[in-house]
Formats: C-alpha cells, sequence, structure tokens
C-alpha cells in the first residue's frame, strides 16, 4: 500500500464508488481518497469508509497526486473548468467518463497550445461493479512508465488491464468489452426464455443459464486453445449441438455480432464529435 498516495474522485457515481472500494486499503488509505460529488446526500456512505468529501471542486484538490474524472460526459466541460485551477506539475488525470477524447480533455484542461498531456482515458466495463471488470486504456505522450503503472494499478484494482493506442482504439474497446456485458445479457435473457420454452422453469432456466455462461468462459480463458477449438469438441456430428448451431448459423449470428460491434464503435466516434464541441 502506497501511503503518500492520494487521489481525487471528481464524480462519486457508480464506477467511482466501485474504483474506491477496490482502492482503499490495498493501494492507498481510505483517509487519502478525496471524493467530490456535488449530492450532499451520498457523502455519508463515503465518509462512512473514511473518506474526505466535498461538493465542489477545492484546495484538496491540489494535495491529490491522481485525480480520476468520473462524470457525465455532458457535464465533463464545465467540471473541468471547475478543477483546472488546482493543477500541479505532477498530477496525473485518469478519465474514465466515456465519449470524452483523450485530446479533447487534453486541451480542456490545459491552455491554449499547451493541452495537458499527462493523462490517461480509460473505458471500463460495469463488471467492475463486482471486482470482476476489464477496462482499456489508453495513455496521452506525457504520460511516463511510472504513471502508466500506477494507472494499470488504479484500474486493475477492479479487474483486468488493456493497454491500446489512442482513441480510436477505445472506440473498439467500446464496441467489445465497454457494451459487451450488454450483450452477455441479452444472450443470457436469451438462454433462459429459451429454456422455459422447452420446459424448465424459470429458476432452473437461469441457474442452468448463469452456470453454462460462467463455466464456459472459465474454460476459454484457462485453455490455451481457442475458442472455436473447445466450440468444435463439443459439437458432435448430427447431433443436438450441431443442429442448434446450425439454427444459429442460418440466422447469420457471426455477421449480427460484428453489424452490432460496428453500430457501438461508429456511436462511440459520434458520440465523442458531439461531446467534444
Amino acid at each position: 500500500m502506497k501511503n503518500e498516495l492520494s487521489i481525487a474522485f471528481i464524480g462519486g457515481g457508480n464506477m467511482a464508488s466501485a474504483l474506491a472500494s477496490g482502492l482503499a486499503g490495498k493501494v492507498c488509505p481510505a483517509g487519502s481518497i478525496h471524493v467530490i460529488d456535488i449530492n450532499q446526500d451520498s457523502h455519508a456512505s463515503w465518509q462512512a469508509r473514511g473518506m474526505t468529501t466535498a461538493t465542489a471542486p477545492g484546495e484538496a484538490l491540489a494535495a491529490c497526486r491522481v485525480w480520476v474524472f468520473a462524470v457525465k460526459p455532458q457535464n465533463m466541460k464545465d467540471v473541468v473548468a471547475s478543477t483546472r485551477q488546482w493543477l500541479r506539475d505532477d498530477t496525473l488525470v485518469v478519465s474514465v467518463a466515456a465519449g470524452i477524447r483523450a485530446d479533447t480533455l487534453a486541451g480542456w484542461l490545459g491552455s491554449p497550445g499547451a493541452p495537458w498531456r499527462r493523462l490517461v482515458r480509460c473505458m471500463p466495463n460495469t463488471p467492475a461493479l463486482v471486482g470482476a471488470g476489464i477496462t482499456g486504456l489508453a495513455a496521452l505522450d506525457g504520460v511516463g512508465q511510472e504513471d502508466r503503472e500506477l494507472a494499470a494499478t488504479l484500474l486493475g484494482s477492479v479487474g483486468e488491464v488493456v493497454w491500446v493506442a489512442d482513441d480510436a482504439a477505445l472506440d473498439a474497446v467500446t464496441a467489445l468489452s465497454g457494451s459487451g456485458p450488454a450483450y452477455v445479457f441479452l444472450f443470457l435473457e436469451a438462454l433462459i426464455a429459451g429454456g422455459q420454452k422447452v420446459g424448465l422453469t424459470a429458476e432452473q432456466a437461469r441457474q442452468l443459464a448463469l452456470g453454462t455462461f460462467a463455466g464456459a468462459t472459465k474454460l476459454a480463458a484457462e485453455s490455451s486453445d481457442p475458442p472455436s477449438l473447445l466450440r468444435e469438441r463439443v459439437t458432435s456430428k448430427g447431433g443436438t449441438t450441431a443442429a442448434a448451431l446450425a439454427a444459429f448459423n442460418a440466422a447469420g449470428f457471426a455477421g449480427i455480432v460484428e453489424d452490432a460491434m460496428a453500430a457501438a464503435a461508429r456511436r462511440s466516434r459520434e458520440l465523442a464529435e458531439e461531446f467534444g464541441k
């Protein structure tokens, strides 16, 4: 645990709460975490964990080595403007706000002709709320190796991390892992509904669907074989699995997934243009 490390969360929503819970007592003391949230009703829960709170940016920000922006993208520009005066040369800025490109945020934080380059943009996903997230990270050129390791430690407190090259790659991350939990939940819904249609109770179908998904992903994660080979091992010629996969293929399953991800990536780029104005 790095006792000297102090972290400010600017925005105190679910993702900030998950990150703070993962960090407190492991990466830094709870008392070294400062949370800024305009919703004063939420402050008691933060304070109960030993963290300090404020409803607006103030002097306490200047003492924080890391700033984590976790506010809604439509509010980001105004929030950034309210914090700029407390930036220090060694402040590492980490953004988990969706839809705001790193270069856009760097411009808002810096001055004309001198954007803030000590910045890491992250795309986490909702399983971070249970410590099982996976986050894509991209760093600007002002981020050194020590800061990269620090950012990875912060986001790694709630799951795995994957470094990518830039904002364009983060659009792809958004399409896969950022939005991906919704795809999984949609498939689980369909499995549960399908289980009921073939004769199971709702609870039986739910338990079997969740167990199948958890077991299959664990097997894929721990196996050195590619998913295609694992799939083939379940599939006997002329058997039940082959019949099910034939129905998937007839409906164009792979193409549907590709189209869905392309739509998500496209929308990510559109939102970045909208919020970056």
